[in-house]
């Protein structure tokens, strides 16, 4: 295959590609290691790699995990900070995966993986586009009641400094935070915190 095709085929996949799609696209995997070796691509992590020479991306943790793992959506800190509803720094990638999903193992970027039951994981769920990369993150409704979720393990403060900034930046949405609060079976912890604070 010829380096031009294999440029295009990079290029048609957000600049990112997976092994995998390599080959079934018609290339050796001899061939692919060789424009690795040639820095033409620039493996990212294990079993993904990036056409060397093009821009990064907004997003490039974001990126390169949805491209490695399909099912993951941003979640918790990570989807605050994407929405900009928190002043903490994510020092990982939190993502939210279904229960019984296999613990995933990437270097770079860390992740940390929480695991949602089917209602909880399949609700509140946005896909954006960044360079041609689907991103699933959790909107700000659901993020926020998350958060309340796993307070003990991330915080009560960042949950409400979360609800805070929400209702300061934000159209409030009582009918969808406690739609998502009762999926999440947290209706009854959670409703005076949200009485008391919108």
């Amino acid at each position: 295959m010829e380096q031009n095709k294999i440029k295009r085929l990079f290029l048609a996949n957000g600049g990112y590609l997976r092994m995998s799609q390599a080959i079934a696209a018609g290339m050796s995997r001899h061939a692919f290691y060789a424009l690795r070796d040639k820095g033409v691509v620039i493996q990212e992590s294990r079993g993904l790699y990036k056409l060397s020479g093009q821009p990064d991306h907004p997003y490039p943790d974001l990126c390169v995990m949805s491209l490695r793992y399909p099912k993951a959506i941003l979640c918790l800190v990570s989807a605050l900070s994407f929405h900009n509803a928190t002043t903490q720094i994510p020092k990982e990638v939190n993502i939210a995966l279904p229960r019984g999903s296999r613990t995933p193992a990437m270097r770079y970027p860390p992740l940390h993986a929480y695991f949602f039951s089917k209602a909880s994981y399949e609700t509140g769920i946005e896909e954006h586009i960044i360079e041609g990369v689907g991103v699933k993150v959790y909107d700000l409704e659901k993020t926020i009641i998350d958060c309340f979720k796993f307070r003990n393990r991330i915080g009560m403060d960042v949950f409400l400094e979360a609800i805070k900034l929400y209702k300061a930046k934000a159209k409030v949405q009582p009918s969808r935070l406690a739609e998502y609060a009762k999926i999440c079976s947290i209706e009854k912890a959670i409703t005076p915190y949200l009485e008391a604070i919108l």
